[in-house]
């Protein structure tokens, strides 16, 4: 396979992608919810299924009908991140074939960046578990102006490993993420982890990141290029 046809670097999302840890944030989420006076409905997990802290956010307090003097994010945010960090102070748990597709990508000398809409502070522990060696940069959604499904945070990323965007790749599993490589021009791997992704010319379809190639990697790409 010609080198040229691999992606210049490669940028995994985090929760539903790497790990598998949706489920955890679920339940913090649902938390809130009631902290605020709202059900944590199906659709409303599905609507806030990717987003960052302030979006997901946003949704809940919509879903309780609290005024906008009475949302307190910065305290919110907090409590939010209190809880999550006590259940992911345990071991993690890895989607199927991450940390094979993982080592793949770095044993072939490909740059990978972690970009993520979690916060900075919590990245940075489950950083602990997938292993920060492997990044050359890491990009969190209080990092940028606008997070997933905006197309910032992939911007973002293609500048800090000095690329054009569309000679990169993203891996993703939510809607949110997956709409935010669309938006900036980054051809992505998808993989849905619990809901739907609608297709996109330059999304590829996986079910699961078992059995990953480095062909794949450049099957993916040919999209971008027309």
């Amino acid at each position: 396979m010609p080198e040229s046809t691999l992606p210049g670097a490669v940028f995994w999302d985090m929760d539903g992608t790497l790990l598998d840890t949706e489920p955890l944030w679920e339940g913090v989420l649902a938390d809130f919810a009631a902290r605020v006076g709202a059900v944590m409905t199906p659709a409303l997990r599905e609507s806030t299924m990717g987003n960052s802290s302030g979006d997901a956010m946003t949704k809940v307090y919509d879903a309780a009908l609290v005024p906008d003097h009475g949302r307190d994010y910065e305290t919110d945010e907090a409590w939010m991140v209190e809880r999550v960090l006590e259940r992911f102070a345990g071991e993690l748990p890895w989607r199927p074939g991450a940390t094979e597709a993982l080592d793949l990508v770095q044993d072939a000398g490909i740059p990978m960046e972690l970009v993520t809409n979690t916060m900075r502070e919590v990245t940075e522990v489950m950083l602990d578990t997938i292993g920060r060696h492997r990044f050359v940069a890491t990009v969190c959604g209080d990092e940028v102006e606008a997070g997933k499904p905006a197309p910032h945070i992939y911007r973002r990323a293609a500048e800090l490993v000095g690329l054009p965007v569309n000679d990169c790749l993203a891996v993703e599993d939510s809607p949110a993420g997956s709409a935010a490589t669309f938006a900036a021009g980054v051809p992505a791997i998808v993989i849905p982890s619990a809901i739907p992704v609608p297709p996109r010319p330059t999304f590829t379809f996986r079910e699961s990141l078992v059995g990953l190639t480095l062909s794949d990697l450049g099957d993916a790409m040919r999209p971008a290029a027309g």
